[in-house]
């Protein structure tokens, strides 16, 4: 029997998961968690083989909790199941740790697949998903973004406002906020830090010393 823990802000979904997965006899669950900081403290006590993960929660949301269970050693598989499949909430996901990647209107049996393959430690990706992770992955830096894009996000990286980039790009203050709209669009973000930590993530930014 696979161990789980269910992990969700909605009353409603966690009862919906705890009788499906109750109901087959593959599965047993151990308990429930309604944000991210629950999630490791009942990751840490319960002990599970598998823990469904929501992203987007109050408190502490899914990645950051995913991260803190894998600092704390706690060896439960972690099977991501969210609404979202937009590349901010996938690539740190899996990035952060987890095992899969599935979304709410999976079928039953795709799910209760997925969590027997992440019991295994095999990865387990709703398809929409692997093909999202696939199309990054064969997709070059210099495809995805422009050099003039990649300029202003390097200056934004280190800390300059959108009116000190465009004097050092000798650009208009409205043209750097054109340039920064295109990036959310292409890196899958919503703001300013979202778009430099997906760009470190993924290699466009690296690290650099002032020399």
């Amino acid at each position: 029997m696979i161990s789980l823990l269910i992990v969700d802000d909605h009353p409603v979904v966690r009862d919906g998961l705890r009788g499906m997965f109750g109901a087959d006899p593959r599965f047993g669950v151990l308990g429930e968690a309604c944000d991210g900081a629950e999630a490791v403290t009942a990751g840490e006590r319960l002990q599970p083989d598998v823990i469904l993960m929501d992203l987007r929660m109050p408190r502490v949301d899914g990645v950051a909790a995913i991260k803190e269970l894998a600092r704390r050693g706690v060896p439960a598989r972690v099977l991501v199941l969210t609404t979202y499949d937009t590349d901010s909430d996938v690539l740190p996901a899996i990035e952060a740790g987890a095992t899969g990647y599935l979304l709410k209107d999976a079928p039953r049996e795709e799910l209760f697949r997925a969590v027997e393959a992440a019991a295994r430690g095999q990865a387990a990706l709703a398809p929409a998903v692997a093909t999202r992770l696939m199309g990054q992955m064969r997709r070059p830096a210099t495809e995805l973004l422009s050099q003039r894009e990649l300029a202003v996000l390097e200056l934004i990286a280190k800390g300059s406002t959108n009116r000190e980039a465009a004097r050092q790009l000798f650009i208009s203050e409205a043209t750097v906020k054109t340039h920064l709209l295109h990036v959310y669009a292409k890196l899958g973000v919503k703001d300013r830090a979202a778009a430099v930590a997906t760009a470190f993530s993924r290699g466009y930014l690296t690290v650099r010393g002032d020399g």
